[in-house]
């Protein structure tokens, strides 16, 4: 196989967001609520179990019925998803309801994102060979202040947003973008993720797919290096860029 392009998920491949107490807690500190050490640990599994941290767990018991419409078409727009996981959020009581919305935004800051630790080498030694790469992401909000904050924006040639064309993976129209805006044929195109299913939409486009495990960030050091082996080879364009 001869790789002109990679495309990268977000959330569980190259930036994993932070552990819901984590989060819950930023908010908390932020709003100035003060409370007692049990509340915060129960309030925050409350949470992870309604699956209200967006790219955090998915809920782990069934979605209420007045959200099913508005879940499975999340990433298709900001409003839908805003509505979608301040909606689960909003079943787990705050001491605050605004804090549902503060926790929404908080999810949407550099701070509540790390990048995995190989996903800079990954992307510079990319960009040395001349491998053009895109981000392909099923997603509500604008990420590129999470690459720009954590010095990985420069390696990145192009983002496509679900919500910015509504459509969110695994329709393979969203990958067929990210390869016109790379100039990169599906075939000759690698995409790598966390998800089989939403990700490796790219294979009906004729992409291969690599998966990674979505896991916290000290538990995958270098999952992604298996990338450079698999564009080891020839790599398509290789002028300055």
């Amino acid at each position: 196989m001869t790789v002109e392009a990679v495309l990268f998920d977000f959330s569980g491949t190259l930036f994993r967001v932070e552990p819901t107490e984590s989060w819950l807690r930023a908010v908390l500190a932020e709003a100035g609520h003060d409370l007692p050490e049990e509340e915060v640990v129960r309030t925050a599994r409350e949470l992870e179990s309604a699956g209200a941290l967006p790219g955090g767990a998915k809920p782990a018991r069934p979605v209420p019925a007045d959200l099913h419409a508005v879940w499975a078409a999340r990433d298709r727009s900001a409003a839908e998803h805003r509505r979608a996981y301040t909606g689960l959020s909003r079943r787990v009581p705050l001491p605050d309801p605004a804090l549902h919305d503060a926790l929404y935004r908080r999810h949407m800051t550099p701070a509540a994102w790390s990048p995995y630790a190989d996903a800079a080498d990954v992307l510079g030694a990319l960009r040395e060979r001349g491998v053009p790469v895109g981000v392909v992401s099923n997603i509500g909000w604008d990420l590129r202040p999470v690459f720009r904050a954590h010095g990985l924006d420069r390696h990145v040639d192009t983002y496509v947003l679900s919500y910015e064309q509504g459509i969110q993976k695994p329709d393979p129209r969203l990958f067929a973008i990210a390869c016109s805006a790379l100039g990169a044929a599906p075939e000759d195109t690698l995409m790598v993720g966390d998800d089989p299913r939403a990700d490796g939409g790219a294979a009906a486009l004729g992409c291969s797919v690599h998966l990674v495990g979505h896991r916290p960030v000290a538990d995958r050091p270098d999952a992604l290096r298996a990338v450079l082996d698999l564009t080891g080879g020839p790599v398509g364009p290789s002028q300055p860029r």
